[in-house]
This record gives C-alpha cells, sequence and structure tokens, in this order.
C-alpha cells in the first residue's frame, strides 16, 4: 500500500445525531456546537486534526445542520470545508455512505463529532499503511468502561472480538472514535438506511485486516451533561496549561 500523506487524506465528521441526552444543556445549537471554553467543540476538532495536516473535512450534518453549515461555510482558514446533509438520521454508517459522493481519498478518515481523543494522526496514518489494513480504529484504555462496550486486541493489534459494556466499571479497551476506512468499506454499508458502524458493521469485520492503535493521550465525550461538564474542565484545563507554556 503506497504510503499516504495527511494533506490527501479526506476527514469525515460526524455531526448529524440528534444529541437528546445533552438537550437540557445545549438546546439552541447540533450537539459538536456546544461551547467548550467559549470555542464550539466542533471548531476544536478541526483544530486538532488539521494540525497534523490534513485540508480537507466532509462534515455529516442533520439535526440543526445549518448551524454548522453556516459557521464553517465562510471560515478564511486555509481549510476546505465540504457538507453531506441527512433529510432523516441515519445512523454513523448511514452517515457515512450518505458523503460517498463526497469521499476523495483511498484511505479516508472517519471521526465522531461528539468526542475528542488526543492521538498522533501521524503515527495513525502510518500504522494503517503499515498493516495494509481494511479499517484501522484508534482503541484507548479507559479506567471507567461501564459506559462503552470494550474490545479485544491480539497480539498483532489485530481486533478479534467487541463486548458488551461491563456493568462492574474495570479498565477496558474502548473505541476512540477515529478511525481510518479503505474505501472497500463504503460496499458493505447500504444506501440510505440507518445503520451503525458500531453495531452493524465493526462486529462483522473482525476477520478483514481490522487493526486497533492504541493512544494514551486524553479521551472526552459530550454526550451527556455530566460528560459534557467533564469535558469543558479537562479541555480548558488543557488549554490553560498550553498558554502557560507560551
Amino acid at each position: 500500500m503506497p504510503k499516504s500523506h495527511a494533506s490527501e487524506i479526506d476527514v469525515l465528521i460526524l455531526c448529524g445525531g440528534l444529541g437528546n441526552r445533552l438537550k437540557e444543556v445545549v438546546r439552541d445549537r447540533p450537539k459538536p456546537m456546544a461551547k467548550i471554553n467559549s470555542r464550539p467543540f466542533l471548531d476544536i476538532l478541526v483544530d486538532y486534526v488539521a494540525s497534523y495536516g490534513f485540508k480537507r473535512f466532509i462534515l455529516c450534518i442533520g439535526h440543526m445542520g445549518g448551524v454548522i453549515r453556516q459557521h464553517f461555510k465562510n471560515k478564511n482558514d486555509g481549510l476546505t470545508y465540504v457538507f453531506s446533509e441527512e433529510d432523516n438520521p441515519l445512523g454513523t454508517g448511514g452517515a457515512v455512505k450518505n458523503a460517498e459522493p463526497l469521499i476523495h481519498s483511498n484511505p479516508f478518515m472517519v471521526m465522531n463529532g461528539d468526542s475528542f481523543c488526543e492521538v498522533d494522526l501521524t503515527r495513525f496514518l502510518e500504522f494503517q499503511t503499515t498493516n495494509e489494513s481494511f479499517v484501522s480504529m484508534v482503541v484507548i484504555d479507559a479506567k471507567d468502561a461501564n459506559d462503552y462496550g470494550s474490545i479485544t486486541l491480539g497480539d498483532s493489534r489485530e481486533i478479534t472480538a467487541f463486548n458488551e459494556k461491563d456493568s462492574a466499571g474495570q479498565p477496558q479497551l474502548v473505541n476512540g472514535g477515529i478511525y481510518l476506512f479503505d474505501k472497500d468499506v463504503l460496499q458493505l454499508i447500504p444506501k440510505m438506511t440507518k445503520f451503525s458502524l458500531e453495531r452493524d458493521l465493526f462486529p462483522k469485520i473482525v476477520d478483514r485486516d481490522f487493526y486497533g492503535y492504541l493512544a494514551d493521550g486524553t479521551f472526552v465525550d459530550i454526550g451527556t451533561p455530566e460528560r459534557y461538564r467533564q469535558a469543558n474542565d479537562i479541555l480548558c484545563d488543557k488549554a490553560r496549561s498550553k498558554a502557560d507554556k507560551v
């Protein structure tokens, strides 16, 4: 597999969810636009990814998508933004399939629009190339995994199993919400159908060069009011620490 450069890779961000669990604290905007330290969460994601040299972003929008479109369409930051809009919620996999006509690169990156995972994306891209992966997933070691299903990795970092949520809350490997897909993955996702990457695709491709890249940086998500508040505290602390070093 030829080496890919970040500037050539499309980054697809999933921004179309309804965000029902967060509505009690974020009512006037879609979940990825929730404010963290007075900035939209989605801006933080884009800036982080762009810092590794990625240039082209496909924003998959749905619920209140006009807010995202308006925010990004006139940005003058040297990046390219295109929009893939869903008329009805299609799930994470359906959103990727809906964006297929806009995806130019192979591989391409997909990431959740409501979580932030601190990972070296240059090394992640090299990992994909070295393993000639069908799919590569960023995997994190969660201290309390009771809100997430866990992942089993083999000796060569191949993903061998997806496991149900563990109510005991023990440390386990979990999905970090960032993926690199070979474009042939799109053939496995039905058109215009609600389809989940996590439930309908990933468990079925564990025998197809599916690898997990272990990250050890900060991970936050803003899916619930409690986790949103935690994310705000963590990312604000990181921003202050970074400012102090300048």
